[in-house]
């Protein structure tokens, strides 16, 4: 059960909250004439108030367009499209069930949760829309608190956002920048391609998936109790064969499905990579949550007319409205939210502060790893307010590769800190996009759920991630070991 004494307002309410202090901040720092310049292009940028006149007939003029334009709003929607048919035909249900003729250890469950969620940086942010209400499921499967299996699978993408041991779609992006501020500094680039912090971070996988699991067994299972909720896991009745006939069905159309997406990127055809055939910004990793909502749900429409639970496309029809009714929820969250964001980069304030404290950290005199180590923490305390990695790293890189190459340190170790901090505090700022969407997931099962009562179960994990993953980085620096290829 949730501790009252964490009790917040309704996530709408705190968003609503939140625009209200980003208006009144902007205000006063106009007033003030705070102002600084992008390192990049050398423009000054200056804090807007979204009180002047300006300002307000600014706000008025996007109230709607805040709202549609919400990032990712249009990628949850498409996701739970996906989602709703896998689960209202009885699909995930059935795998669950099927995987489950042989008593499952929980703790291997919760494992699984995190090395999926771990990995899920491979398709950019589809982990925290299809991932989590999946890990919600297992976790119930298991006898273990649905919210936990949230929780632990949000800390996992969140946290682990630069951890994995296959390529992202984050790491080229963050070394184009790396490298444009090296060329740009007149700066030896030396190794900045995207697998320029390939081996630390697979053993930081690894590190970061033992202090998850410690955290979740030993604080956030015994924390969050037994759950006591309405909704209700149906059980492992054994499969029909029926059942079994239409999830044989269903999987080997998945893996025809698999087969043609990873033909059509890959192959010498490859209509889904982009113009000079590489994966960046290509069609394949633009459009990857709807290929995995379409999959998805392709398996889950397969498995309702094989197993006779569908006989219309009226019956996907309602499969695909199933998401709608808690979206319901997540869309009141997401208009306030949506506000606060927009209000938040109009005026202009985070960038402001980011620069300023970008600043005055290149000022300070220390030996190489230490600054790296304050490096580490200043990116940790600017992503409380500033979420995107490649954004932040956009004007960030352009200030700390020329100051820190002055120092003797190499790009890609400059590059690597950075990840860390950026990764670590994820899991805690109310500024994450997609915050309105875990609370709505958690409100499912605890409809008293707010932000405090996810940050008084994820504030664990973001400080001893961080300390932990500063000490493999430490370590990393001291011996000498090779950062990546």
């Amino acid at each position: 059960m949730m501790n009252s004494k964490w009790r917040l307002p309704h996530p709408a309410t705190m968003f609503f909250l939140l625009t209200l202090t980003v208006i009144v901040l902007s205000w006063i720092f106009d007033i003030y004439g705070l102002s600084v310049f992008q390192p990049q292009t050398g423009e000054e940028i200056r804090v807007q108030s979204l009180l002047s006149p300006e300002g307000i007939r600014w706000l008025l003029r996007h109230v709607v367009t805040n709202f549609t334009g919400f990032a990712p709003l249009g990628l949850v929607i498409v996701a739970m499209f996906g989602i709703g048919v896998a689960q209202h035909s009885g699909f995930i249900d059935a795998c669950i069930r099927s995987g489950a003729r042989r008593k499952h250890n929980p703790w291997r469950m919760v494992i699984l949760v995190i090395f999926l969620g771990l990995l899920s940086n491979v398709v950019g942010d589809a982990g925290y829309i299809i991932l989590l209400p999946i890990a919600a499921t297992l976790f119930h499967s298991v006898g273990l608190h649905p919210v936990g299996g949230i929780i632990t699978a949000y800390v996992s993408v969140s946290c682990g956002y630069s951890a994995n041991v296959l390529l992202s779609t984050l790491d080229p992006m963050l070394a184009a920048s790396t490298q444009k501020a090296a060329d740009m500094a007149n700066v030896a680039s030396g190794n900045t391609g995207p697998l320029c912090n390939y081996y630390f971070l697979i053993v930081s996988t690894f590190l970061l998936a033992f202090i998850i699991y410690q955290i979740t067994r030993r604080n956030l299972l015994p924390a969050l109790g037994e759950y006591a909720g309405n909704i209700r896991f149906s059980g492992y009745k054994q499969l029909s064969r029926k059942e079994r006939r239409a999830m044989i069905g269903a999987l080997s159309i998945g893996a025809v499905y698999t087969t043609a997406i990873l033909f059509a990127t890959f192959s010498s055809w490859g209509i889904l990579r982009s113009v000079n055939g590489g994966l960046i910004r290509s069609p394949f990793i633009e459009g990857i949550l709807f290929l995995l909502s379409f999959g998805i749900g392709l398996m889950g429409m397969v498995y309702g007319f094989a197993s006779g639970r569908y006989r219309t496309d009226g019956d996907v029809i309602e499969g695909l409205t199933q998401p709608m009714k808690l979206l319901g929820v997540y869309f009141v969250i997401a208009f306030f939210a949506a506000q606060m964001f927009a209000c938040f980069e109009y005026s202009h304030l985070d960038k402001c502060i980011a620069i300023m404290g970008a600043d005055m950290l290149s000022s300070i005199r220390l030996g190489s790893l230490w600054i790296l180590i304050l490096f580490i923490l200043f990116t940790a305390l600017v992503n409380l307010i500033m979420v995107s990695a490649t954004a932040k790293w956009t004007f960030m890189s352009f200030i700390f590769v020329p100051v820190f190459a002055g120092m003797g340190i190499s790009p890609d170790m400059v590059q690597c800190a950075y990840r860390i901090g950026d990764s670590a505090t994820n899991a805690i700022t109310p500024f994450m996009f997609y915050m309105p969407l875990i609370l709505t997931y958690m409100q499912q099962y605890d409809k008293r759920a707010t932000y405090g009562s996810l940050l008084k179960y994820t504030w664990r994990y973001s400080l001893y991630i961080l300390l932990a993953w500063t000490l493999l980085f430490v370590l990393w620096y001291v011996t000498g070991l090779p950062l990546g290829l």
